[in-house]
């Protein structure tokens, strides 16, 4: 095991059960580094939605630290995801978040894909060159009821059991037939994990975040009697949830992933300041306004909610130690119209708020873990058990990939 993965080993060994991680895993550069082979090259990753590449030719870039990537839709409309890097001299193909095109044409020396990652047209490279031997290298892409994700590994982890699972939770609310009508991209000074473990509690909310609490329960799940007026909310709109046949119950994600139906506070339809619709117009075929939030979590990029006028998702991507991008889209029925429909400002308020506050908090979260004095402290079991549920799943992903680098050095041995 080289001197690398003995650090991490160490690091991981030095981890206390319940409490926060020692400060190297916030702020070292080679435990980053073991996060992206370890987590980011490795699992299913959140694109953004399906509906931004509605037409054959859309396509979508983002880069997984040093791995630009392309997601597009072909002219069969398949969707498909390549190594943005050209195979001539490596050169990114696309520079743009996004666009259309009938071809991938590299601007460096005019190399031609097609939207399939077939090279079919290239300059002066004689006649003995083979087209056939430099595709364009294909990523592992699957759209999960209109929720797209990539997987740079060779082999990709089961997705199947979170596909099934979100399916008849998500597909009432029709997410393929929406369109992002806004889109916010932050940086927070803050490692990604911290990012993540401050949406997975809202034990901070109270404190911090007023607007979102005009709608949201800080409840995280249907027993949880210690809300009172709320719990009774929830049996109430449990009982018309399944007049729907809206699915509502938690599923059985284990530390992978998260999916519940959850009610919004008395009075409150939507995620807005003042807790009415965002949109007028309700998505796919809904009839019944107030539907609460379809609340989605997956390992280790995104969460989401899903509302009966309106789909949120947000993506995290690390840009180094200490530095993530927090990207979040608003969708609404595509045949929804602005001024008519909808007010993007209304629609979008709450969360831009929200997002503000969270970014203050991780970022102030990361200061401190550089503290000479820092050290790890245990979390709420009541409030904070869904960041014990993330922190397990990651120690075993950073364990199961070094037993991986030491069943490979011992074999090459």
């Amino acid at each position: 095991m080289t001197d690398h993965h003995t650090k991490v080993r160490s690091a991981l060994d030095a981890c206390k059960p319940g409490f926060s991680l020692p400060k190297a895993f916030y702020n070292d550069a080679d435990l980053f580094e073991a996060d992206i082979e370890a987590v980011f090259y490795r699992e299913w990753l959140f694109v953004g939605p399906e509906c931004e590449i509605p037409n054959a030719g859309d396509y979508v870039t983002l880069t997984v630290h040093e791995a630009p990537i392309i997601v597009l839709r072909d002219h069969e409309g398949e969707v498909r995801a390549f190594h943005n890097s050209c195979r001539h001299r490596g050169s990114r193909l696309c520079d743009k978040a996004r666009g259309h095109t009938g071809r991938l044409v590299c601007p460096y020396h005019q190399w031609t894909y097609e939207l399939t990652g077939e090279l079919i047209s290239t300059r002066y490279m004689g006649e003995t060159f083979d087209a056939g031997q430099f595709p364009l290298k294909p990523v592992h892409v699957t759209s999960v009821e209109g929720l797209l994700y990539i997987c740079l590994a060779d082999t990709p982890p089961d997705i199947e059991r979170f596909r099934a699972e979100i399916t008849p939770y998500i597909r009432p609310h029709a997410p393929r037939r929406t369109k992002i009508v806004h889109e916010s991209v932050i940086v927070e000074d803050a490692n990604w994990k911290l990012v993540i473990e401050n949406n997975r509690e809202c034990y901070h909310c109270a404190g911090n975040h007023p607007e979102l609490l005009v709608s949201l329960v800080e409840m995280a799940l249907p027993n949880d009697a210690r809300f009172g007026d709320e719990f009774r909310l929830m049996e109430e709109k449990a009982r018309d949830w399944d007049a729907l046949g809206l699915p509502h119950a938690p599923v059985d994600g284990g530390t992978e992933f998260r999916c519940i139906r959850l009610p919004f506070r008395e009075g409150a339809k939507s995620m807005t300041l003042d807790g009415e619709l965002a949109s007028k117009k309700l998505l796919g075929e809904l009839t019944e306004p107030d539907l609460g939030s379809v609340r989605a979590f997956r390992i280790p990029n995104n969460w989401h909610h899903v509302l009966s006028e309106m789909t949120i998702h947000f993506r995290v991507l690390p840009l180094g130690p200490n530095r993530s991008e927090v990207r979040t889209t608003w969708c609404v029925h595509e045949d929804a119209i602005e001024g008519w429909d909808y007010d993007v400002k209304h629609l979008s308020h709450v969360w831009i708020e929200t997002n503000d506050q969270d970014k203050r908090l991780a970022e102030e979260n990361q200061r401190g873990t550089r503290s000479p004095a820092y050290e790890p402290g245990p979390y709420s079991e009541v409030s904070e058990f869904m960041i014990l549920n993330f922190l397990d799943w990651y120690k075993d992903a950073l364990d199961a990939w070094l037993s991986g680098a030491s069943a490979q050095q011992q074999a090459a041995e």
